[in-house]
């Protein structure tokens, strides 16, 4: 039971930094903020109103490693390193797809609500 309750306040804390320190994290909390109505409005089963909604978590989820990443490599050097600067596009091509898997999701689930598929 201490390993969780640790656990949990690890993940807090994690989330309360991301938000602190990461515009785009905040602006992926406030897309949530309105995907979680929105998914009730478009989805017609609770399998795509839950795939609307996990695909944008998806997203936070990638932001908070890619976010990790970052950090970590920023405490490794703060020179213009080559392949540490490799190292953060490649976490930021992860934010890419997971967006675009994103979009795709939530273009689908609208092309098939409003009957054009």
């Amino acid at each position: 039971m201490d390993r969780l309750y640790r656990a949990t306040i690890n993940t807090w804390n994690g989330l309360k930094s991301a938000v602190r320190t990461e515009a785009a994290f905040r602006q992926e909390i406030a897309v949530l903020l309105v995907a979680i109505p929105l998914a009730f409005m478009v989805g017609e089963t609770g399998w795509t109103r839950l795939a609307l909604i996990g695909v944008v978590i998806f997203v936070m989820v990638v932001e908070l490693l890619n976010t990790a990443i970052e950090k970590l490599a920023d405490r490794i050097t703060r020179d213009n390193d080559m392949q540490i600067g490799t190292v953060k596009d490649i976490g930021s091509a992860a934010v890419g797809l997971a967006l675009l898997l994103a979009g795709a999701v939530w273009l689908l689930a609208l092309v098939e609500r409003l009957g054009w598929l």
